[in-house]
C-alpha cells in the first residue's frame, strides 16, 4: 500500500503522467441527479444532529456545555489527541527512516512486521493489555512480578499509540522513498552533521506526509469509543455513550456536536502544519546509512514494537483460547457461527452498497469540473471524519422519530456504516475512473453502442481492479466497525465486535478469544488482498 508524498496512494488521482484531466463539460442530468442524492443521503445524520442542538436552547446548552464535568471531558480529549499523536510521530518517522534509510538487518521482515498492528482493532488490544498487565494479570502471573495496572489516560495513549501508529509510518516511508537522497550527501559535504542534515533536508521533504499520517492519528485517537471505555478514560466519546444510555440524550447531541467542531479544527489544523505539498523529489538513492553500534538498539526498537503491538494479544488471545470459557455465562456467551454469518454479511452489504453509491459520485468527480461534482465528493468524507459514536447517536434519533420502519433493522445499520466508509470506496473508484482514456468509451460510441453500454462493456472492466479493491477497505473496516454497531444493531443481531464486547462487558474475558482470533483472521485477509492489489513495496 505504497504512498505519495503527500500521504495518498500512489494510484491516486493527482499530477502523475498519463492521468486524464475533468473536463469542463456540464454532466449529464441524471449522473449529477445521482451524485447529489447521494451527497444528500450521506449529511442527514449531521444535519439532523445539528437540528437536535438547536432544539435544546441557547440557555440550556450553555449551562450543559460550560459544567465544569463538560469541560473536563473535552480537556481529556484534547490531551488525549496531542498525546497519541506526538507518540505515533516519534514511534513511526524514526521506524520509516530505519526502514528505508538504514541497513538494518532483516529489514523485509520489519517493514511487514511493524505495519501488522494496522489489522488489530484497539479495542483487542485494549482487552489483552488490561488482562496481560497489573498485579494480578497474566503476564505478572507468568513473570512472577508485579506489574503495573494500565488504564486512565497512560493506558489509551499507550494502546492507541501502538494500534495508530502505523498511519505515520506507512506515510512517511513513502514519502522517504521518493526522496532524492543525494540532497542529504549534499548537504553533508557541507559539513552539517547527520542530524543537521535531516531537520534541513529531510525533515521539510517528509513534514506533508508526516502531517497527513498525523491527522489519520489524530481523528482516530478523537473517535476512538472502545479504548476509553476500557481503560476507564472520560473522553468525548466514552460519556457521550454514557450519556445516551442514561437518558441525557440533549447533553449527549451537544457533546456530539461539540466533538464534530473539534474534529474539523483538527482538519484546519492539519492544512496549514502540512504546508507546501510540491516539495521536491527524485528517488535517486545512495547507499544505506551504516547503522554501527546503534544496530542492536534499533533492533531492540523494532523488536519490542512488534512484541507489544502484535505478541502480547494473540499470546493473551492464545492463552484464553486454549483454556476455554468457564461453563458461567455459556448459554448466553458462548461462540456461535452464526456471529461470523452476520458480521461477514452485513460486511459484504455494505460493500456492495457503497461501490454502488461510490459509481456516480467518483464518476462525476473525476470526468467533469464544477461546484457539484467537488460538492459531491466532499460530502462524502464528512462521515468518515465524523466519530461513528456521533453517526450512531444520530442515526438513533432520526431513527425513532421519522423511520420507524427502518429502526432497529439491517438497513439502519448498512446505512450507518455506508455513510462512515464510502469514501473509501468513493477514492478507490475515482483514482481509477481517473487512469481511463476518454477517448476508449468515445470510439465504443462510435461504433453504434450508448453511453450505458459503452460504460458497462469498455470503462467498468477498466475500473474493476479500483472497484473490488474499494471493496475490500469497506469490507475490512466494517467488519472491525464498533461504536455505531452498539447503537444501531438490531436486538438478538450479533456479531463478532458485539460478541467481544459483551464478554468484556461482563467479565469474561475467555469468551471473547474465538471471535477476536476470528477477527483478526479475516481483517488479515483483507488486508492481504488490498496490499496484493496496491503492491506494496517493503523495500
Amino acid at each position: 500500500m505504497d504512498t505519495n508524498a503527500d500521504g495518498r496512494p500512489v494510484d491516486a488521482p493527482g499530477d502523475e503522467a498519463g492521468e486524464s484531466q475533468p473536463s469542463g463539460e456540464s454532466p449529464p442530468p441524471g449522473l449529477s441527479l445521482a451524485s447529489a442524492l447521494v451527497a444528500a443521503a450521506v449529511l442527514l445524520p449531521l444535519v439532523w444532529l445539528v437540528k437536535l442542538g438547536v432544539d435544546v436552547g441557547f440557555t440550556e446548552a450553555t449551562s450543559l456545555l460550560l459544567r465544569p464535568r463538560t469541560l473536563e471531558v473535552a480537556a481529556n480529549s484534547a490531551v488525549l489527541v496531542v498525546a497519541v499523536t506526538a507518540a505515533s510521530v516519534l514511534v513511526g518517522v524514526p521506524l520509516a527512516y530505519l526502514t528505508v534509510r538504514t541497513d538494518l538487518p532483516f529489514g523485509r521482515f520489519w517493514t511487514v512486521a511493524v505495519s501488522l498492528p494496522l489489522v488489530v482493532p484497539s479495542y483487542v488490544g485494549a482487552f489483552a493489555f488490561v488482562t496481560a498487565f497489573g498485579p494480578r494479570g497474566a503476564l505478572a502471573r507468568a513473570l512472577g512480578v508485579e506489574l503495573p495496572r494500565l488504564h486512565g489516560l497512560a493506558g489509551t495513549v499507550l494502546v492507541l499509540t501502538l494500534y495508530t501508529y502505523p498511519y505515520v509510518y506507512i506515510t512517511a516511508r513513502a514519502s522517504l522513498k521518493s526522496m532524492d537522497s543525494t540532497l542529504v550527501e549534499a548537504a553533508r559535504t557541507l559539513r552539517h552533521t547527520r542530524f543537521q542534515a535531516f531537520r534541513r533536508v529531510t525533515a521539510p521533504h517528509i513534514r506533508p506526509a508526516v502531517a497527513a499520517g498525523s491527522l489519520l492519528v489524530a481523528l482516530y485517537a478523537l473517535s476512538d469509543f472502545g479504548t476509553p471505555a476500557i481503560m476507564g478514560f472520560d473522553a468525548f466519546t466514552r460519556v457521550i455513550f454514557v450519556e445516551f444510555n442514561s437518558f441525557g440524550r440533549d447533553l449527549a447531541a451537544l457533546l456530539s456536536l461539540q466533538l464534530v467542531a473539534i474534529t474539523l479544527l483538527v482538519l484546519a489544523l492539519e492544512s496549514r502544519v502540512r504546508g507546501d505539498e510540491r516539495a521536491g523529489g527524485g528517488g535517486r538513492t545512495t547507499a544505506d546509512v551504516r547503522l554501527g553500534r546503534w544496530r542492536l538498539p534499533a533492533l531492540a526498537f523494532c523488536g519490542a514494537l512488534v512484541v507489544l503491538a502484535l505478541v502480547v494479544p494473540l499470546a493473551v488471545l492464545g492463552v484464553w483460547f486454549v483454556r476455554g470459557a468457564s461453563g458461567v455465562g455459556s448459554t448466553t456467551l458462548g461462540f456461535q457461527w452464526g456471529y461470523v454469518v452476520n458480521s461477514v454479511g452485513v460486511a459484504t452489504a455494505t460493500a456492495l452498497a457503497a461501490v454502488v453509491l461510490a459509481l456516480p459520485v467518483s464518476y462525476l468527480a473525476a470526468r467533469h469540473d464544477g461546484p457539484l461534482a467537488t460538492l459531491a465528493e466532499r460530502a462524502t468524507y464528512v462521515g468518515y471524519a465524523v466519530p461513528g459514536v456521533v453517526i450512531g447517536l444520530a442515526l438513533v434519533f432520526l431513527g425513532t422519530s421519522y423511520a420507524r420502519p427502518v429502526y432497529q433493522t439491517l438497513y439502519l445499520l448498512v446505512f450507518a456504516y455506508v455513510v462512515r466508509f464510502l469514501p473509501q470506496a468513493v477514492g478507490s473508484l475515482r483514482a481509477s475512473f481517473v487512469r481511463v482514456d476518454p477517448a476508449l468509451p468515445e470510439a465504443a460510441r462510435t461504433l453504434g453502442r450508448t453511453s450505458t453500454g459503452a460504460f458497462r462493456e469498455v470503462t467498468l472492466p477498466l475500473v474493476a481492479p479500483g472497484l473490488f479493491g474499494g471493496m475490500a477497505l469497506v469490507f475490512l473496516t466494517t467488519m472491525k466497525e464498533l461504536d455505531a454497531t452498539l447503537f444501531l444493531a438490531p436486538t438478538g443481531f450479533d456479531t463478532l465486535v458485539t460478541r467481544i464486547w459483551s464478554a468484556y462487558s461482563q467479565g469474561y474475558f475467555g469468551y471473547a478469544a474465538a471471535p477476536a482470533l476470528i477477527l483478526l483472521g479475516v481483517s488479515a485477509l483483507s488486508m492481504a488482498v488490498i496490499v496484493s492489489r496496491e503492491g506494496y513495496d517493503v523495500r
